[in-house]
């Protein structure tokens, strides 16, 4: 029986039979995994949960027919308890769960850079230091720079012509000049494309003081791009509170 240890983010949970679970972490050293925790269902089980979504754990598994089985899952960090009862903190927490799960499609590919994405964008969202929304459109963004989908910005998407450019084109991957500017292109509010790289930079300065309308379109554009090259909607974006 082959053991290993890992930290890692809960990202969901399903039932399985009377009083197991699969919990799907995204783990440091392991990438994705897929994982049983026996009798977590029980009312005596003393350590069920720990295997919540948002929950970042240290766990020990060991190796399976078909899926690695939980042996033991000590808390790192409670991020759930700053993020239960904040309805927009919890609808921008449930929306980094699954983009990350969407974006590690293949289980033990490795995703160190991913990891530390969700285990910081979920430390700050139950923090309450920083808007939930910004915090949310800060990590898609870096998310889809680890997955090679990020979107132009400083320069023209076709072309490479240097900016500042006044139009926006999600097909086309990103900002576009005048020369390059397709039909179906977006003229978003000004300071939408300098709000778009302070959140990519971690400029939270500059972030901080962007007004509503660069904000409003800052996440409609994000948002956009995202499920453009994921190729499907994803259920929690709808619900997340941008007002």
């Amino acid at each position: 029986m082959a053991l290993w240890r890992d930290t890692g983010v809960v990202l969901r949970v399903q039932k399985l039979g009377e009083a197991d679970r699969i919990v799907t972490l995204l783990t440091c050293r392991h990438g994705k995994v897929r994982t049983v925790a026996k009798g977590v269902r029980r009312i005596r089980s003393r350590w069920g949960a720990r295997l919540e979504p948002f929950n970042h754990v240290d766990l020990q598994c060991y190796t399976g027919h078909t899926l690695d089985v939980v042996t033991q899952a000590q808390t790192v960090d409670a991020f759930g308890a700053g993020l239960i009862g904040d309805y927009p903190r919890y609808t921008a927490g449930c929306a980094v769960l699954e983009t990350t799960d969407r974006l590690t499609a293949e289980e033990g590919e490795p995703a160190l850079r991913l990891y530390l994405l969700v285990v910081g964008a979920l430390r700050a969202l139950a923090g309450r230091d920083r808007d939930p929304r910004l915090v949310l459109d800060a990590f898609l963004l870096r998310a889809m720079g680890y997955a090679g989908w990020a979107p132009a910005i400083t320069e023209c998407a076709r072309c490479a012509e240097p900016g500042p450019h006044q139009s926006f084109s999600v097909p086309a991957g990103g900002a576009v000049c005048g020369r390059c500017r397709p039909a179906g292109s977006v003229n978003p509010s000004p300071g939408t494309f300098q709000l778009l790289e302070a959140l990519l930079r971690g400029e939270w300065l500059v972030a901080n003081a962007a007004g509503t309308p660069a904000r409003r379109d800052t996440s409609g554009l994000v948002a956009a791009h995202l499920q453009w090259h994921l190729e499907r909607q994803l259920r929690s974006l709808p619900l997340v509170d941008r007002t």
